[in-house]
């Protein structure tokens, strides 16, 4: 039939993806090389910024990077499912995981672990489940399913959805995790931005958000801390400031070619959360002006390819879909990086594929699946799949 394709699975050498390599749109297959890029480069990053720490308090300089390979092979594994599944299934199934992942996130504030007075992760065994990283692939899937349909919907589904999304925000700023409540709030009101909303209803949503934010500084005293001490670290060095001060201190003795890949000195003992939130700080200390502005360029290129991939999707569903799908990638990154230059206040954003984190990693490339399955299906070349009939009901 004219627009549907079935792969020959069992004689292409590629017969794990939805579609023969050759046929894949070039936006598709330069995405996917980034991506794997992408996922080497936070490998080694991660590998520099961790084995000091690692060797000194595990006694093993490799103990982060065996656990971040592990999650980096189940998260390719995700990334895998995200290509082969079409995005009506996914959307079929954002409902159901949406609402899973709102109440593991209020369950972190009854049962969760606390770290640095917030709590965030529940801890299982051996594993710690952070559901506000796990969540935003369906949110992302869920937004664009009431956004694109918007004008369809009754009232009734859009204030149960609306509800619904503005609870899992309030639950994660509870937590208190102001900046992923932030991230999320944001996301939404772009895609609602993208979709055409009401600008009323996009006007009084970005007030309320702001007083969210604004209220949640004053109630908890260490996110006014974080606050006071950005706009001038200096004044408190050694206290409140010397995160950022030694973040600053990193990023500067790295000039204009870096100090080299392994040779950073501010991870000895001196930067906190030198593998997570602040990995930014040791990659440019080691590669320099030059490496940042890469990274930089990286990320236009990889905004680039989303937006082309959201402009030749078929459906507005597909279109949102792409669109968030780029901007919770680069929206983080960039907010990573601003945070580490001093740009913004501390927050515990990650930097997607390159901070240390299993649940991080496990979202980003999910993520990463979804925007490549708009490529494909935006193509017209992959539709979902239709059962075939028995030879002999032919």
């Amino acid at each position: 039939m004219p627009g549907f394709f079935v792969a020959n699975t069992s004689r292409t050498p590629t017969s794990w993806l939805p579609l023969p390599w050759q046929l894949w749109p070039a936006e598709a297959r330069l995405l996917l090389g980034m991506v794997a890029i992408w996922s080497l480069v936070g490998l080694l990053v991660l590998t520099s910024a961790s084995w000091w720490v690692a060797e000194r308090e595990m006694g093993d300089a490799a103990y982060y990077l065996k656990r971040q390979v592990i999650w980096m092979v189940a998260s390719w594994g995700l990334l895998w499912l995200g290509l082969r599944t079409s995005l009506r299934r996914w959307l079929h199934l954002a409902p159901l995981a949406l609402l899973i992942c709102l109440v593991l996130v209020a369950a972190t504030l009854v049962m969760g672990s606390t770290v640095n007075g917030a709590s965030r992760w529940l801890v299982i065994g051996p594993i710690q489940i952070q559901p506000s990283e796990l969540v935003k692939p369906f949110v992302v899937l869920q937004g664009a399913s009431i956004f694109a349909h918007w004008k369809r919907i009754g009232i009734d589904q859009k204030l149960l959805w609306l509800g619904i999304l503005g609870g899992l925000v309030l639950l994660i700023l509870k937590q208190p995790n102001l900046s992923t409540a932030a991230l999320t709030g944001l996301l939404l009101w772009l895609m609602a931005l993208a979709a055409g909303l009401p600008k009323i209803l996009l006007l009084g949503s970005a007030g309320g958000g702001a007083l969210l934010g604004v209220g949640s500084i004053l109630i908890n005293s260490y996110q006014r801390v974080r606050v006071i001490s950005f706009l001038d670290p200096w004044r408190d060095a050694q206290g409140d400031g010397y995160q950022l001060v030694q973040s600053l201190l990193a990023i500067g003795s790295g000039g204009l070619f870096g100090s080299g890949f392994g040779l950073s000195t501010q991870k000895l003992q001196y930067l906190p959360i030198q593998s997570t939130d602040f990995i930014f700080a040791v990659f440019a200390e080691e590669f320099g002006l030059l490496g940042s502005v890469v990274l930089l360029l990286f990320l236009l290129l990889f905004s680039f390819i989303g937006l082309r991939i959201a402009l030749q999707c078929r459906t507005n569903q597909q279109r949102l879909i792409a669109m968030g799908c780029t901007t919770i990638l680069v929206g983080q990154s960039i907010l990573n990086i601003a945070v580490a230059s001093g740009a913004m206040p501390t927050t515990g954003l990650p930097l997607p594929l390159i901070s240390y984190g299993g649940n991080s990693l496990m979202a980003s490339l999910l993520i990463c699946g979804l925007l490549l399955r708009c490529s494909l299906e935006g193509s017209g070349l992959t539709t979902a799949p239709r059962r075939q009939r028995p030879a002999a009901a032919r």
